[in-house]
């Protein structure tokens, strides 16, 4: 059996895979309201600690699935940043549960993998997501640490010495 052929028709059934665009539209499009549409993982993230991260745990399904299916890894660290930043977003108190609704992480991914499947993906589109959240979480850390060196300066002279 030619390997070749045995990839292509597995990619073929892996983007159609029912599956995967059933749950991506149970988390994130499954109940109507008007013209917009929520899902389970809106509903989930009203649960306080427990519900983010069953989300994330069912998100990792369509994950899984594409690292099975070998598609290339800036890919699959999109999906990953995407599940992320639901995750994280989504467990602030009040704001996230409105994010959790709006942000659409499963849906995002499944169109992630069916374009890495089918050879659509922009690297470029990808590893510039990727550098904007890792930039995002540098000046999230150095902000503060220079708002302290800044405030310890300002402060020097009026603390007493031992």
């Amino acid at each position: 059996m030619n390997p070749e052929k045995t990839r292509k028709r597995n990619d073929v059934r892996a983007e159609d895979d029912p599956l995967l665009a059933w749950l991506a539209w149970l988390m994130d499009e499954s109940i109507p309201l008007g013209p917009w549409s929520i899902g389970v993982d809106g509903l989930l993230g009203l649960v306080p600690g427990f519900g983010d991260m069953a989300g994330a745990a069912v998100s990792a399904v369509i994950i899984l699935r594409a690292m099975q299916s070998r598609i290339a890894r800036r890919a699959v660290i999109r999906m990953v940043l995407n599940v992320a930043i639901d995750s994280l977003l989504g467990s602030i108190p009040f704001l996230g549960d409105i994010f959790d609704f709006a942000y659409k992480s499963n849906v995002r991914n499944l169109q992630i993998y069916r374009e890495a499947l089918r050879g659509h993906r922009r690297p470029l589109m990808d590893w510039t997501f990727v550098a904007l959240v890792l930039t995002l979480l540098v000046a999230i850390v150095a902000i503060p640490i220079l708002g302290l060196v800044y405030l310890a300066k300002l402060l020097g002279p009026y603390l007493p010495t031992f």
